[in-house]
């Protein structure tokens, strides 16, 4: 599994890692197995939020990564509304009891809301003082929102950006993550094969997928996810509910495009224009 640099958190972190959004609506044996198979694979990074399931998520995880800690990059965000800078301690310290751990690697304001980002920041860096959580970054942010947590921080102390990215939606390619790789940001592409959106075999993009994955031995979904991997700045947290989907995306984290088969892929997939504002769901 490829490893990366965390943006400013200066961990080394794998490329390929492991999202919870929905986790717990799926059979738990086979969520606890997924996580797990990921695990070994070197899937090391498992993002969470107190949001997923109300906290069903984070426990889930909780329990796969028992006796395991050590090896894992373990992220999860706070809601806007409890942003505040009493709000955002305790929230934390809400989501390490459901995860049973004394410390995130990460920790994620998970969109902007109400209350000021210098509150926010605050929490984050009495939270990193404390030796809670070990760096900080933030979710769904735009470039005027990065400006101005900039202007908060004064330098870019935060870790990361996680944002919407898979091959229809490629508006974080514009302007965010170009700021972020001038600022050394890591950019963390959330639902990276689309939300029930995947592209089908019977379209162009589908079938110019389904021939570079033929070419490598691979699946589409490998194919895709590679893509999405071109930039030294991006890592992408897929979701898994099964061992066997664990292990399809964590071979990803290997396989290696040429130039052409990107070029064949950027074509089929246009970025299209720069949206007005930064998609997410």
């Amino acid at each position: 599994m490829e490893q990366r640099v965390f943006g400013t958190s200066r961990r080394t972190v794998s490329v390929v890692g492991q999202g919870t959004w929905y986790i717990e609506r799926a059979d738990k044996a086979r969520a606890l197995a997924a996580l797990r198979r990921g695990l070994d694979l070197g899937m090391t990074h498992i993002d969470t939020a107190e949001m997923y399931g109300s906290g069903a998520a984070e426990e889930i995880v909780g329990e796969a990564i028992q006796g395991r800690r050590p090896e894992v990059f373990l992220v999860s965000k706070v809601l806007p509304h409890n942003a505040s800078l009493s709000g955002t301690v305790a929230a934390c310290e809400a989501s390490l009891k459901r995860l049973k751990t004394d410390h995130l690697d990460c920790y994620l304001l998970h969109w902007r809301g109400e209350h000021p980002l210098a509150d926010t920041v605050s929490a984050m860096e009495r939270l990193q003082r404390d030796g809670k959580i070990l760096s900080w970054g933030v979710s769904n942010f735009d470039v005027p929102d990065l400006d101005q947590l900039l202007a908060v921080t004064g330098k870019p102390t935060f870790a990361c950006n996680q944002v919407l990215y898979h091959l229809k939606e490629r508006a974080i390619e514009h302007a965010v993550v170009p700021w972020c790789e001038k600022h050394s940001v890591a950019v963390v592409a959330y639902s990276p094969f689309g939300h029930n959106d995947f592209p089908g075999p019977s379209t162009r993009g589908g079938q110019v997928l389904q021939d570079v994955a033929l070419a490598h031995n691979a699946t589409v979904h490998q194919v895709a996810l590679r893509f999405l991997l071109r930039s030294p700045a991006l890592f992408a947290i897929p979701k898994a509910a099964h061992a066997e989907h664990a292990s399809d995306n964590a071979a990803a984290g290997d396989l290696r495009l040429s130039a052409a088969e990107i070029a064949r892929i950027d074509e089929a997939f246009p970025r299209g224009k720069k949206p007005r504002s930064l998609p997410m769901i």
